[in-house]
């Protein structure tokens, strides 16, 4: 090609050069401002995102602000109910000291009849006292909950006449194995039976009646008919056993029906609690040798069965706690006292402070003048306030 020729296609070549970057620059401003549109939507929604988010920040804040204020109301709510509980506990306390309740006796002519025909008999049998002890419970002074260890229902208990300091026991209402810590100290501080000797009994025991009196377990086995075993703890042997002399034997206590005879120790020696299908309604009491088993005398109580939890006796008096089925208050609601120096209606009507449940035993500890008490599965001291016979 010639050169004339090639000076003829530059102008073309250059407007077309200019075409292609003309429509090149038109395309990356359409693409720049659709970027910049992008750009602002996004800024936009970011901006409403971020106020959204401020502003729901600000409601729970203020949501939880509102909410500790009332959690504060409700907590002072709280405390002023409990205050108030206990006021009104204590007013109900002493409402029901000043107001004893009704007996818990069904009047009945033919009963009373036969109670009196029985008194009138056991006039010349009454009940020679071997000590001058003249005491009467007045009140529950205070309440110690030690613990808690073991099975629902139990009998923890100290050597009633001894003065050492051993600790007793009976996990369950039925087993072959006592377990014996040397002090309170450890029974109080160790939940596990690590620190506790371990005493296999020859014999299974059956309730929560059992009860340990200068330096012997005297507990209750049942083949057949039920026998009071007498296991000297130093020799862990049998030392004696006897045959319990009544027939048709029932549950003592209503609300314990694990319990056919419970043995008690008070100032005065060795007692059995018990009942039987001859007089089904009331409780019957008997003295117990402690030597031979043998049993001393025996007394037909006007004490129910009904809604009794447990039993103990103080200075020769018979003195059973009542409850309902489901547990409540505890209280002593009926005194037997077979010298014939404490009426009824002199003793005192005593209530146990609410606790758990109801009580699957109650040991009374005439050395100490307190009851060590086994409640759903804790254990209980009450130390008691004591009063003469003649001034309550």
């Amino acid at each position: 090609m010639g050169p004339w020729r090639c000076l003829l296609l530059l102008p073309l070549l250059a407007v077309a050069l200019r075409a292609q970057q003309q429509q090149f620059m038109e395309y990356v401003e359409r693409r720049l401002t659709l970027l910049e549109e992008r750009i602002s939507q996004w800024y936009e929604q970011s901006s409403r995102y971020s106020t959204e988010l401020r502003d729901f920040k600000n409601q729970v804040l203020g949501m939880l602000e509102t909410a500790e204020k009332e959690r504060e109301a409700m907590r002072a709510e709280a405390e002023g109910a409990a205050v108030r509980v206990e006021r009104l506990e204590r007013e109900v306390d002493y409402l029901e000291t000043q107001n004893p309740a009704p007996p818990c006796v069904e009047v009945d002519e033919a009963l009373t009849e036969k109670q009196a025909a029985t008194a009138k008999q056991r006039k010349n049998e009454k009940y020679t006292k071997l000590t001058d002890c003249s005491d009467t419970i007045g009140s529950v002074r205070a309440m110690k909950i030690l613990k808690r260890f073991g099975s629902a229902s139990g009998l923890w208990t100290k050597d009633a006449a001894g003065s050492a300091e051993k600790i007793y026991v009976f996990d369950g209402t039925a087993n072959d194995t006592v377990y014996v810590f040397p002090r309170m100290r450890e029974f109080t501080l160790f939940s596990s039976t690590r620190k506790a000797a371990r005493i296999k009994l020859p014999y299974p025991w059956v309730g929560t009646g059992h009860l340990v009196y200068d330096g012997h377990l005297y507990y209750i086995r049942q083949q057949g008919s039920f026998q009071v075993i007498k296991f000297d703890l130093a020799n862990k042997t049998v030392v004696d056993s006897s045959v319990f002399p009544a027939e048709e034997q029932i549950p003592v206590f209503g609300l314990s029906p694990f319990t056919y005879i419970e043995i008690a120790a008070d100032e005065e020696g060795l007692w059995a609690i018990y009942a039987t299908k001859e007089d089904e309604k009331n409780i019957c009491l008997a003295k117990l040798d402690p030597s031979s088993l043998d049993i001393e005398q025996m007394w037909d109580t006007p004490c129910p069965r009904e809604n009794a939890e447990g039993a103990f006796v103080v200075c020769g008096a018979l003195h059973v706690v009542y409850n309902t089925r489901l547990p409540s208050r505890s209280r002593v609601q009926c005194v037997f006292d077979v010298s014939g120096t404490l009426s009824p209606e002199d003793a005192s009507l005593v209530y146990f402070p609410k606790r758990y449940g109801s009580h699957s035993s109650m040991k009374y500890s005439p050395r100490e003048r307190q009851i060590y008490a086994w409640d759903d599965g804790y254990q209980i001291i009450y130390r008691m306030e004591m009063k003469k016979k003649l001034e309550v």
